[in-house]
């Protein structure tokens, strides 16, 4: 079974919210952060230790 792997991340992002409860705020920083992070001069250097 192939599941899409933002399926996957939304399934565990869905439980770890309401298992976990973190602030709204908390969770928004976090997206939005790896957002960014993952469009800037940085990800070939996470991407290295990623991988």
């Amino acid at each position: 079974m192939d599941v899409p792997l933002w399926f996957a991340l939304l399934c565990v992002g869905v439980l770890g919210i309401k298992l976990v409860r973190p602030p709204l705020w908390l969770v928004l920083v976090l997206m939005l952060g790896g957002y960014l992070l993952a469009d800037s001069l940085l990800s070939p250097v996470i991407d290295t230790f990623i991988d």
